[in-house]
């Protein structure tokens, strides 16, 4: 497979991303558990909490709609490595004062910090990632190295849950925040850089707090790469390929995004959910897809495609989402979490499809804009679907249905998987091995 594939050029990213994903995922299936103890203690159903969440994804999503396009554009211009930096540093922040304690006003501090730090943190990582393996992976091999990106994550969502699974909450902080701290130096230390303009190569980082009248003109370069919405509208229109795959990321990621917001308090209300019983339903569907990114995928996209594979991930994570809304009893959603083995297709298949309609010194750009878009559905899909969970959890719901807010959310996911069966993808912009950008601004 790294023969094949080329995977010894992207080896340091791969452990990167998996000691940062082993870290921020570790949290989520106690994050709900301390949401619900420091603003409802005692409770199963908390409107309160489902809103502050809501409303802390709301704003992420704004925020990640400016920062995502700036940081996949400044990528292409400073390097994947420079970039990669900020969000691995402020990642440690919020999980360093949960490490210190839970308590009501400590949580309230987290909320803050956790809301600001992720407009940058939010995606960010995966985006960089992305347009890394674009720097080093030819387009033939493009959609398995994604693919097995992805399936990284997969498995270190699958590691941080089940840490999770035998840990205190108290300690489950303390660690995640310690893994955090170790992605942040190797990286640092061992990821070599791509993708950087030799005549705008110094770090960023190192020059922030530099700049002096003699470099007015340095200062206006990096102003230039802010991309501005006609950028991204043009970007977007460039091919009708491009179109439609940002079509298809704007609905999947509003379905993902209620869902996940949705999910585990839907699941806390009727089934009494709690950390070990989220811990387990997400061991289920990580390891079920990371099996698929990993052995199943580089083996169907030159078979299938990756339109066709698309369409197949889109149409199982509608399912998926449907039958967690109409859960009959607590083991339903551990047989709706084994659906990712088929639903992780989609997305590598979709990034792997952009990446092909731009060339090689805008894939930064490009994963910057999909990200974008998908941000803003992060904005919207909150404030949906938020209010229409706490409707339906509370004793004012209109009718009985506690997952009717669930179901909302698969008809989005639905026209996704319809807008997938339309793409026809167009061929890829430039052949052979992609090498390092150089054009000036």
């Amino acid at each position: 497979m790294e023969e094949k594939i080329g995977l010894g050029t992207i080896s340091h990213l791969l452990m990167t991303i998996f000691l940062h994903n082993f870290s921020t995922f570790m949290v989520i299936p106690a994050i709900t558990d301390v949401t619900m103890s420091a603003l409802c203690p005692g409770r199963d159903e908390c409107s309160l909490a489902i809103y502050l969440t809501g409303l802390q994804q709301a704003v992420v999503g704004m925020g990640s709609l400016v920062a995502m396009p700036l940081i996949g554009n400044l990528s292409d211009k400073y390097g994947r490595k420079a970039l990669l930096t900020v969000p691995l540093i402020f990642t440690i922040i919020p999980l360093a004062i949960l490490a210190y304690s839970r308590s009501r006003n400590f949580f309230y501090l987290y909320y803050g910090l956790r809301t600001l730090t992720a407009m940058v943190c939010e995606g960010s990582v995966h985006c960089l990632a992305l347009a890394y393996v674009a720097d080093n992976i030819p387009e033939r091999r493009r959609a398995p190295a994604f693919g097995i990106l992805s399936g990284v994550a997969s498995a270190a969502f699958v590691c941080g849950n089940l840490s999770t699974r035998f840990l205190s909450t108290p300690l489950t902080f303390q660690v995640s925040a310690t893994v955090a701290v170790a992605a942040l130096l190797y990286m640092r230390v061992f990821l070599p850089d791509s993708a950087v303009d030799n005549e705008l190569s110094a770090p960023i980082v190192a020059n922030v707090g530099k700049l002096g009248d003699g470099d007015s003109t340095r200062s206006s370069q990096i102003f230039k790469t802010v991309p501005s919405l006609e950028d991204m509208v043009a970007l977007v229109k460039s091919s009708l390929t491009f179109l439609q795959a940002a079509l298809v990321a704007f609905f999947e990621s509003l379905a993902n995004v209620g869902l996940h917001a949705s999910m585990m308090y839907y699941l806390k209300a009727k089934f009494h959910f709690n950390k070990d019983q989220f811990a387990d339903l997400m061991v289920i569907s990580g390891i079920a897809g990371t099996i698929s990114q990993l052995v199943l995928m580089p083996t169907l996209v030159p078979v299938l495609g990756e339109a066709r594979l698309l369409s197949i991930g889109l149409f199982f994570n509608c399912a998926h989402m449907f039958l967690y809304s109409i859960a009959w009893t607590s083991w339903v959603p551990y047989l709706a979490a084994m659906f990712s083995i088929l639903y992780v297709f989609s997305h590598p298949c979709m990034r792997s499809i952009v990446s092909k309609q731009v060339g090689s010194c805008e894939q930064g750009k490009a994963q910057g804009c999909i990200s974008g878009i998908s941000s803003f559905a992060n904005f919207i899909s909150p404030l949906i679907f938020s209010p229409l969970t706490a409707l339906f959890l509370s004793e004012s719901a209109p009718f009985d249905f506690p997952g009717f807010s669930i179901m909302c959310v698969s008809f989005a996911s639905m026209i996704a998987f319809v807008q997938s069966l339309m793409i026809r993808v167009a061929p890829p912009i430039s052949g052979g091995r992609v090498g390092d950008c150089h054009s000036n601004a």
